[in-house]
């Protein structure tokens, strides 16, 4: 149904990205090359805040900035309660973040699927390329790992997924799930802002193409639906993050291990021993 009213409204909708023009053997697609200017964009407007920041000017554009990277690190701080571990994952959610924010925000560019270049439109959102987020999706997984085989040790950590089936058989179901979860929820991740992106454009052009000489009214909201989208869904990316590094470092061993990494969340654990004596 949508395709029979793309085609009537006179324009094309594309699942994956298309390419654009190719150096050597390597094609330049329309995503990539709107990648390539949202990083220019976000490049450019860290250079200003650090600029600032160190010539002691500030605004209230520099106050939010500031005010942003403080709460999402606090953030980081809660959920790891390990602080040398939380400032190691800190820069790659950070970085994941602000990545997938300006990425997606670059859905809602005017011209967005009017300028053409050979006979493919020339600006697609970097986040509405599967490539690119299941990519991402792959760097969170093996940063995951690497901190989870620092943590628990080559064995330990096949512990967590593999177990004697005989002596644990709950053990060992719950080790396949988790087995299984380990690749289905990053895939869900990375399936989740393609998703979220790729329909905000449709969205937008199908808005502009239905409303015709009243776009100018009724686009505005939309475009203010789509960065707050953008903002929820690349926040959910810096969190889940986060959760699964904080989970595959703590999730491990019998239930009484686990037991301190549960009391030292809790801001009375000083108060345990004298419960425990009672």
């Amino acid at each position: 149904m949508l395709s029979n009213f793309a085609a009537s409204a006179g324009f094309e909708i594309h699942v994956a990205s298309q390419s654009l023009f190719h150096i050597g053997d390597f094609a330049v697609t329309n995503s990539l090359f709107t990648g390539a200017i949202s990083m220019v964009i976000m490049f450019s407007v860290f250079a200003y805040v650090v600029y600032m920041v160190k010539n002691n000017k500030y605004n209230r554009f520099i106050g939010l900035t500031q005010w942003t990277f403080e709460g999402m690190l606090g953030q980081v701080d809660s959920v790891i309660p390990d602080k040398k571990l939380a400032r190691r994952i800190a820069p790659l959610a950070l970085t994941i973040f602000f990545v997938m924010l300006f990425g997606y925000w670059m859905s809602v560019l005017p011209g967005l699927d009017s300028i053409f270049y050979n006979e493919v439109p020339v600006l697609r959102a970097l986040a509405a390329d599967l490539n690119f987020t299941f990519a991402v999706a792959i760097i969170v997984l093996l940063t995951v790992q690497y901190f989870a085989l620092q943590a628990h040790g080559p064995i330990g950590n096949l512990k967590r997924y593999f177990r004697n089936p005989i002596k644990d058989p709950i053990g060992a179901f719950e080790g396949l799930l988790e087995f299984i979860g380990e690749f289905s929820r990053y895939a869900a991740l990375s399936v989740r802002m393609f998703g979220n992106c790729f329909a905000g454009e449709i969205l937008l052009v199908v808005i502009a193409v239905m409303t015709s000489y009243f776009s100018v009214v009724a686009l505005p909201f939309f475009l203010i639906f789509e960065l707050f989208i953008g903002f929820v869904q690349a926040y959910v990316f810096f969190i889940l993050t986060v959760i699964f590094t904080s989970l595959a470092v703590e999730s491990h061993g019998s239930h009484d291990e686990a037991q301190p990494n549960i009391t030292d969340h809790s801001s009375t654990h000083a108060t345990k021993p004298a419960v425990l004596t009672e």
